[in-house]
C-alpha cells in the first residue's frame, strides 16, 4: 500500500482501527503532545533557575523528571503518526494549544518551584487519566495503554515533588 494524504487529512494505514476512532485519538494526542512539550519546558525552566539550600538535590530531580517527560514527547508524537495523523509538535504549535498555565518569573525560591511543577505536573496527570477515559470509552485500547504508562510515571513524579513541600508547614 503506497502512503498517501486523504482529503480529509489523515494518511492511509493498514491499521484496523476505523477512521472516526483515530480522528478522535489523534485530536487527544495532539493535545496531550501540546502539553507534554510544555511541560518539559516548564520543568527545565525549574532544573535551569533553582537556587537555595536544597539546589543540588533539586537541580538533579528536575532533570530527572524533565529526561522522562520527553521520552513521551516522542511517544505520544509517534502514536499520532503510526494511526495516520499529523504530530503538531513545534514549540509554537505547543504554546498555542497546551492547557497548563505560564511557568512563573524570578524571583522564586525553591518553594515556589516545587509549588509550580507540582500544580503542572498534577493538571497534567488529570488531562492524562482523561486520556485513559476518553480511549476506553472510544475502545482504543494502544493509546489507551500508552496513557496508562504515562499516568504512572507522573503520579510517582507528582509524589517526588510534593513529598519535598509536606510535613514542612508549606503545604
Amino acid at each position: 500500500m503506497t502512503t498517501k494524504h486523504l482529503e480529509k487529512g489523515m494518511y492511509t494505514t493498514s491499521i484496523d482501527i476505523p477512521e472516526s476512532t483515530r480522528r478522535a485519538s489523534i485530536e487527544l494526542l495532539n493535545k496531550t503532545l501540546a502539553a507534554t512539550l510544555d511541560l518539559w519546558s516548564q520543568i527545565k525552566q525549574a532544573h535551569w533557575n533553582i537556587k537555595g539550600m536544597n539546589f543540588y538535590q533539586l537541580h538533579l530531580l528536575f532533570d530527572e523528571i524533565a529526561k522522562i517527560v520527553y521520552e513521551y514527547i516522542d511517544m505520544v508524537a509517534e502514536r499520532i503518526t503510526a494511526i495516520g495523523g499529523e504530530a503538531h509538535g513545534t514549540v509554537r504549535q505547543s504554546a498555542t494549544k497546551s492547557f497548563l498555565s505560564e511557568y512563573p518569573s524570578l524571583p522564586i525560591t525553591e518553594k515556589d518551584h516545587l509549588t509550580a511543577l507540582a500544580e503542572r505536573l498534577a493538571a497534567y496527570g488529570k488531562h492524562i487519566r482523561d486520556g485513559i477515559a476518553k480511549t476506553n470509552e472510544i475502545n482504543e485500547p494502544t493509546t489507551n495503554d500508552l496513557y496508562i504508562e504515562i499516568s504512572r510515571e507522573i503520579d510517582a513524579k507528582l509524589w517526588f515533588i510534593e513529598a519535598h513541600l509536606q510535613g514542612t508547614g508549606h503545604n
